[in-house]
C-alpha cells in the first residue's frame, strides 16, 4: 500500500511539474534558401480576449505542436463579445502568452486586430509597443498610431464578403500611399484572394497568409494534407527583429492547402532547395532510373513541358520518389523542362522550373 501511494506521489509530481513540456513538437520541413532561414508563422489568431475560444498560453502550445516558429496574437480591439465574462484588455492576451513563448522558443509578436465594416476591412498589426493607443474611431488614424510604435500592418481577407466588398478603396490607396500598408491576406483560412496576389505584385506589398483560428487546434502535427495556412518568412536572424525587417522587405510566400504561392524570387529558390535529385543508378539502353527527393513540408505537382519524362510527376512531402525516365541517348547529364503547377508565382501563373539530373 505504501509502495502505490508512493508511485502515485511520483505519477503526480511528474505530471505537474512536466506540465505540457512533455509534449512533442512535429517539426515542418521547409529547408532554408540561400542567405536565408525559412521560419513556418502564422499572425492572425484569437482567443477568449475577443471572439476566441481558448487561453492565450494555449496558442503559444498549439503553435509549439505543429511546428510553427513565430505567432501574433491578434485579438480584436473593438468586437468583445465575452466583455461580461473576460473584461477588455487590449495587451492582456500578449502578457499572459510571452512567458510560455518564450519556454517553448516561440517568437510571439504582439499584435491587434482593427475591425471596421468591410469595405474598408480589417487590418493586423503586429510588432507593437502598447495595443492601447489603437482604441480610437477613425481608421487613419488607427493605422497611423500603430505605424508611429513601428508596427507591421496588413489587411485582413480582404474578399471574405464578396469581391465588391473586397475592393480596393480610397481608403486603401491614401493608407499606400503614406507607406502605413505593409502587406495582405492573399490566403485566409481555407480561402485564397486571388485579386490580392495581384495587388501584392503590382504595389510590391508583403503576401500573407494566416489561419485567422478561433477555435481550438486539435491537430496534432501539421500534414501536407492537412495543415494550417501560414506565411513562410525568410529571415537572416531568428529574432523579433529579424522576422519583422523581413515582412517588411516582402521575404514570404504562403502555404495554403496543397500551393505554395508567392513571388518567384522567393518561391523559386525554395523550390530548388526542397528538391534533391541523385545521380542516376541505373541505366539502360532506353531508360534510366532516379531518386528524386522532396525535402519540404509540401507535395511538388509536376507537368513536362518537354519531350523527356513522365507527363506528370507528384514528389510526396519530405519523401524520395523513384522516377523512371524513358528515351534513347539518356547519356550524361540532363535537363527537364517541368512546371510546378502548385507553386503560384501570380493568379494563373505556376513556376517554370528545370530538373537537372546528374551524369
Amino acid at each position: 500500500m505504501r509502495r502505490l501511494l508512493w508511485l502515485w506521489c511520483v505519477i503526480l509530481w511528474v505530471c505537474l511539474a512536466g506540465g505540457v513540456d512533455g509534449q512533442v513538437r512535429h517539426e515542418l520541413p521547409f529547408p532554408a534558401i540561400p542567405g536565408y532561414e525559412t521560419l513556418k508563422c502564422d499572425f492572425h489568431m484569437h482567443t477568449v480576449f475577443s471572439d476566441g475560444s481558448v487561453w492565450p498560453p494555449v496558442r503559444v502550445d498549439e503553435a509549439w505542436r505543429v511546428g510553427l516558429d513565430a505567432i501574433a496574437v491578434t485579438d480584436h480591439i473593438e468586437y468583445q463579445p465575452h466583455e461580461e465574462d473576460v473584461p477588455t484588455r487590449h495587451n492582456r492576451s500578449y502578457e499572459l502568452a510571452v512567458g510560455r513563448a518564450r519556454q517553448c522558443g516561440v517568437l510571439l509578436a504582439r499584435g491587434a486586430e482593427i475591425t471596421r465594416d468591410t469595405p474598408p476591412g480589417h487590418f493586423n498589426a503586429i510588432f507593437l509597443e502598447n495595443v492601447d493607443p489603437l482604441e480610437t474611431d477613425d481608421l487613419v488614424d488607427v493605422i497611423k498610431r500603430a505605424n508611429d510604435q513601428g508596427a507591421f500592418v496588413f489587411w485582413n481577407h480582404p474578399g471574405w464578403k464578396g469581391p465588391e466588398l473586397g475592393r480596393w478603396t480610397d481608403v486603401h490607396t491614401q493608407l499606400y500611399e503614406k507607406g502605413w500598408l505593409h502587406g495582405i491576406e492573399v490566403a485566409n483560412g481555407e480561402t485564397y484572394y486571388p485579386e490580392a496576389h495581384r495587388w501584392c505584385l503590382e504595389k510590391q506589398l508583403t503576401m500573407m497568409g494566416n489561419s485567422d483560428i478561433h477555435g481550438p487546434d486539435l491537430r496534432l502535427r501539421n500534414t501536407a494534407a492537412d495543415h494550417r495556412t501560414m506565411t513562410l518568412v525568410f529571415v537572416t536572424e531568428r529574432t523579433l527583429d529579424g522576422l519583422k525587417a523581413a515582412l517588411k522587405a516582402g521575404r514570404t510566400a504562403v502555404w495554403l492547402q496543397d500551393r505554395i504561392i508567392g513571388r518567384r524570387e522567393w518561391i523559386e529558390p525554395l523550390f530548388y532547395a526542397s528538391l534533391e535529385v541523385e545521380p542516376p543508378h541505373l541505366r539502360t539502353n532506353n531508360a534510366l532510373w532516379v531518386k528524386m527527393a522532396n525535402g519540404s513540408a509540401v507535395d511538388i505537382r509536376l507537368e513536362n513541358r518537354g519531350q523527356l519524362g513522365p507527363a506528370e510527376l507528384v514528389l510526396p512531402a519530405d519523401s524520395v520518389t523513384l522516377v523512371r525516365i524513358a528515351g534513347r541517348n539518356l547519356d550524361g547529364p540532363l535537363a527537364l523542362p517541368y512546371t510546378a503547377t502548385n507553386f503560384l508565382v501570380a493568379p494563373d501563373r505556376s513556376l517554370d522550373v528545370t530538373l537537372r539530373i546528374p551524369e
